[in-house]
């Protein structure tokens, strides 16, 4: 593709993801599928620009805004060239020359745009803040109550792309073995900093089409992640259930944990998904696990099978801001319920959820988010309801599960961007009076 075939394809992967109500990521996975003939290097750059733009949405939106000019596709492609990557007027203006698959000259309006923004940069001295950091108003207060002074640094480092991370299968090998396979495929990685099972990637390497991970050695999963799924402490014979397994990554590290041993119940409200990840789990060479569709929280097998299961992990539906870096569109265009909609779905599946748990048994909470009404204050009103379970603190959590020395002091897990270099998350764990 020429510079300018890129530029049209990113203006229209733009234009379809503010105009449709599902993931970018989805959106332009759609796209390339409908659009089999653009190669890979293309395709690479073509998503690596639209993330960009997204990442520094609310920047290149407020030099929009300022200069009395709509963002569009058109003009955001044309802004962030110029802002971002210091083009000239001129040279983006020879991209946009109407030829085949590229996009139409520039308007009048355009030539003026380009031209005023030509002798600046992407940040200005008279931007606010949140404009700066990229944080949405919805956020912005919960926030800076949750980051404190930490609040610049860690926005920063939520505009930043995520890195690569791959969780070993410990069924299937060592992370020696995984590294030594991966240095011979010609892929940079290392050991991560806190999972004893992850493994960082340089770059973005094609590794979801490598023969280890087509048989199971690895699954592609956040550091921070790989953590909960072994806070839950899931051991051989056990009784565990995964209550929001969604795709399944934690469910497939808990049953990897067990050894193959014991039972895993996949559970989730939507039945596509627990459809999807059964795949995953016959790759891992995971026999272990069975899925459950769930009507709701409240699903009458809750009910039935009160008291029965040694772990319980709740990873909860939340407002998602732990993974702005993986879903920079994700704080501009929330696409499921709004915060003050999530919170008391939080309350409800927590407590229904706590009803498998049997005495002696764990209750694992967690969420991707930073923010506090989702985190720590609603463990603490779940506690005040709920006073048979009580706290384990995390040096004891983690000194049981993982063995290593742990992220922080705290009675919870709080893993931040800037910090621990992991996506942001939150967990609990909670144990049941005997």
């Amino acid at each position: 593709m020429t510079p300018g075939a890129r530029h049209q394809a990113a203006i229209e992967l733009l234009d379809e993801v503010a105009a449709t109500p599902r993931p970018a990521d989805a959106v332009i996975s759609a796209y390339f599928r409908s659009r089999r003939y653009i190669g890979s290097k293309d395709r690479s750059a073509v998503a690596e620009k639209v993330y960009a733009v997204l990442r520094r949405h609310a920047r290149l939106r407020w030099w929009l805004e300022r200069n009395g000019h709509g963002a569009d596709g058109r003009a955001l492609v044309i802004a962030d060239e110029i802002l971002a990557n210091g083009r000239a007027a001129d040279a983006v203006a020879r991209s946009f020359d109407g030829a085949r698959f590229s996009p139409p000259p520039f308007t009048p309006a355009e030539t003026r745009l380009a031209r005023a923004l030509e002798t600046h940069t992407l940040e200005h001295p008279h931007m606010p803040e949140e404009t700066r950091a990229e944080v949405p108003d919805w956020a912005s207060g919960p926030l800076r109550d949750a980051l404190g002074d930490a609040f610049a640094a860690e926005a920063a480092a939520l505009r930043e792309p995520a890195p690569l991370d791959l969780r070993v299968n410990p069924v299937k090998g060592s992370r020696e073995h995984a590294l030594a396979l991966l240095a011979g495929m010609g892929v940079e990685a290392e050991a991560t900093r806190w999972s004893p099972l992850g493994i960082r990637v340089r770059g973005r390497p094609p590794v979801s089409t490598s023969e280890p991970f087509r048989n199971g050695l690895f699954e592609i999963q956040d550091e921070g992640s790989q953590l909960v799924a072994l806070l839950a402490g899931a051991r051989p014979g056990q009784q565990v259930v995964d209550f929001c397994a969604g795709a399944g990554g934690k469910t497939l590290a808990m049953a990897a944990a067990m050894e193959n041993k014991g039972r895993v119940i996949a559970c989730d409200v939507l039945a596509r998904r627990l459809e999807r990840a059964a795949e995953r789990f016959r790759r891992a060479g995971l026999h272990n696990i069975e899925t459950r569709a769930l009507s709701s929280e409240r699903d009458p097998w809750v009910k039935r099978h009160k008291g029965r299961f040694d772990r319980v992990l709740v990873d909860a539906p939340c407002s998602g801001t732990g993974t702005w870096r993986r879903n920079p569109d994700s704080r501009w265009r929330p696409l499921g319920p709004g915060l003050g909609e999530l919170v008391p779905l939080q309350e409800g599946i927590l407590d229904s959820a706590a009803r498998l748990v049997k005495p002696g048994g764990r209750l694992v909470y967690a969420t991707c988010s930073l923010l506090p009404e989702e985190n720590d204050r609603r463990v603490e009103a779940f506690l005040a309801a709920h006073p048979e379970f009580t706290v384990v603190p995390m040096p004891l959590a983690w000194a049981e599960t993982i063995g290593t020395e742990p992220p922080g002091a705290g009675p919870y897990l709080a893993l931040t961007p800037a910090r621990h270099e992991t996506d942001g998350f939150f967990a609990a764990v909670l144990e049941r009076a005997a």
